[in-house]
């Protein structure tokens, strides 16, 4: 019993972790006043009829002084799109998929981009695990696996409350054989929500904005060239520390330096 509720305390900061996901991924307000304030049914309505540039405006200014959401960021990748920005499109989209995986439409549209880049990226084979983990993962968001990990473990509870106060073996043997399973889902589900949560913390990914950059052995530009990558690509940072590069890994495991100005976080 004193695990079960061990368990429960290391909830709480993850649901209130979660309640406050969205606020994390907002950007610093801007602090320029302007004359009219846009609201998000100007933004649609000027995306609906193809004012892409003051729809892009409009969800720009949402973003830095009103927080963030996946739809929000997905609209404005949708812009870029049209606009044939593909590169900021991903990134709008990688930042849409990062607040909320288990969006159909953000994957959809997330593909679709990537089809457009000069880099065809083949993806790596993977233990069925880590496969499998990744789709589990992407089901719900994080506000949606911290809930869900609290309704489990409240089941668990219940449960554990009848094997406790029940008098009758054959009822005992059930609730403890159900509350071992909901006890399972549950962390199974903290998992999945803690996860998550790092995902958004961590930001260690970025997309390069640049049309194409050449990846060198050191951080220098007098480095020894390794390879080039192209606007769009999807890269993870290794290491940051020095100020005007940063150390990259691709999908295929190769490493390399770029200029850090190449680049912006997702």
């Amino acid at each position: 019993m004193k695990k079960i509720f061990a368990l429960l305390l290391l909830m709480v900061p993850v649901l209130g972790m979660a309640q406050e996901s969205e606020g994390m991924m907002s950007l610093v307000a801007d602090s320029t006043k302007i004359d009219a304030i846009p609201t998000l049914a100007e933004a649609d309505s000027a995306y609906i009829q193809g004012d892409y540039l003051t729809a892009i405006s409009m969800y720009e200014w949402i973003v830095q002084n009103q927080g963030v959401n996946a739809t929000l960021y997905m609209n404005l990748g949708n812009c870029w799109l049209k606009r044939d920005e593909v590169a900021k499109a991903i990134l709008c989209y990688e930042r849409a998929y990062l607040i909320d995986p288990s969006d159909p439409d953000i994957r959809f549209n997330l593909e679709l981009a990537r089809t457009k880049t000069v880099d065809k990226v083949n993806p790596v084979n993977q233990l069925f695990i880590v496969v499998w983990f990744k789709k589990l993962l992407a089901v719900l968001d994080v506000n949606g696996w911290a809930v869900l990990t609290v309704v489990l473990f409240a089941i668990t509870i219940l449960l554990a409350g009848v094997l406790l106060f029940s008098k009758k073996s054959g009822i005992r043997k059930i609730s403890f054989s159900f509350s071992a399973f909901f006890l399972l889902l549950s962390i199974l589900s903290f998992i999945f929500a803690t996860t998550q949560m790092g995902n958004l913390k961590e930001r260690d990914t970025a997309i390069i904005m640049s049309p194409s950059v050449t990846v060198k052995s050191t951080p220098s530009s007098g480095g020894t060239d390794l390879f080039i990558i192209h606007e769009g690509r999807k890269v993870k940072i290794l290491d940051s520390s020095m100020k005007e590069w940063v150390e990259i890994r691709l999908e295929d495991g190769n490493t390399g330096w770029v200029p850090v100005n190449v680049m912006e976080i997702i």
